[in-house]
């Protein structure tokens, strides 16, 4: 079978394009053939080989096919499997702890990594939503707790009315978290480069700020959520940006910020009313899966595809994607006919 291929770690240049062995699914394994992958800024982590990307893989990528966010057909089940079946559309996040793998015509995971495919999405539309879409849904609904440890609970609910600031929410993570924020009455604030904000006028931003010309951080507007998808400012200065009772939200961005996040976010919420840190995602929780399938099919969060790449230029669009342009989700087709 074709797959895209991690040797070393560097810049999408590296990635190759091989014939490698078919994978043959364990006894609790699915065999599972590829009809649509999606990139998610993890991938250029795990590429250029960032720091918690190098744990059990310090010298070399741990794992040797990338990509987590796939959507396919099963083709073979093991013999311990009991929730799906050969035929059975599906799709599921593979990163960590599931091996990854989307990039690649066939894929092996775990049962537990995959979810059945909706009927009313194609694939391509399936293959968005595994990472972006939960941690989108997972991260809005932090809330603090009474007494603050390193990560937020995932437990609460946004409430109607509230004002919620997305930084990055013209990306991946972004155009879901905008679109579920809204569905949950928030009042949204999108913060994007000048190229991205009509779009996210498009999917019911109320407000949006072009980060290229004012910084949220130093207005005189205060937020009850902020999530920074592409965080990079001191804590202090999101600080700032909150409401007294406010809540900041580590999703992505720099080692930097997210140091900061997980080690004085804890003791800035013990200090007072705000709370700051990060969530610890679930990545394919049924339970989510099942509530976006339903926001998709009453059309309350669809996704956005910006490009769609074949498998052979996975360097390419991972080049394009780490250029920052990309609005909503990048989809890689592993075959032309994948509806």
């Amino acid at each position: 079978m074709k797959a895209i291929v991690c040797e070393r770690y560097g810049p999408p240049d590296v990635l190759k394009l091989k014939e490698v062995e078919k994978p043959i699914p364990k006894d609790d394994e699915v065999l599972v053939k590829v009809y649509a992958a999606s990139l998610n800024a993890a991938d250029l982590e795990n590429l250029r080989g960032v720091l918690w990307a190098r744990i059990g893989g310090s010298r070399k990528p741990m794992y040797k096919i990338p990509g987590s966010d796939a959507a396919g057909r099963v083709e073979a089940a093991g013999r311990n499997v009991t929730q799906f079946q050969p035929g059975d559309e599906v799709f599921g996040d593979l990163s960590y702890p599931y091996g990854f793998g989307a990039f690649a015509e066939y894929v092996s995971v775990p049962e537990n990594a995959l979810a059945l495919k909706p009927a009313s999405m194609t694939f391509e539309e399936a293959a968005t939503y595994p990472q972006a879409a939960v941690l989108a849904l997972q991260n809005l609904r932090a809330v603090g707790t009474s007494s603050p440890s390193l990560v937020l609970s995932d437990k609460g609910q946004i409430q109607p009315g509230q004002k919620v600031l997305i930084n990055g929410a013209g990306g991946g993570v972004g155009t879901f978290a905008v679109q579920i924020a809204k569905y949950f009455g928030a009042e949204v604030t999108g913060v994007d480069s000048t190229s991205k904000l009509d779009m996210l006028r498009s999917i019911g931003a109320d407000q949006v700020i072009d980060y290229t010309q004012e910084d949220f951080t130093k207005t005189e507007q205060r937020y009850d959520l902020i999530l920074d998808v592409v965080a990079y400012r001191s804590i202090f200065a999101y600080k700032r940006a909150l409401s007294p009772k406010g809540i900041f939200v580590y999703v992505g961005g720099s080692t930097a910020a997210i140091f900061q996040a997980l080690l004085l976010g804890p003791l800035i919420s013990m200090a007072g009313t705000k709370k700051m840190g990060a969530v610890m995602g679930s990545p394919n929780k049924r339970k989510d899966l099942a509530f976006l399938e339903e926001l998709f099919e009453a059309g309350k969060v669809v996704p956005v595809i910006d490009r769609r790449y074949p498998l052979s230029e996975v360097p390419e669009a991972l080049r394009y994607l780490e250029e920052g342009h990309a609005r909503g989700k990048v989809v890689i087709t592993v075959e032309q006919n994948s509806k």
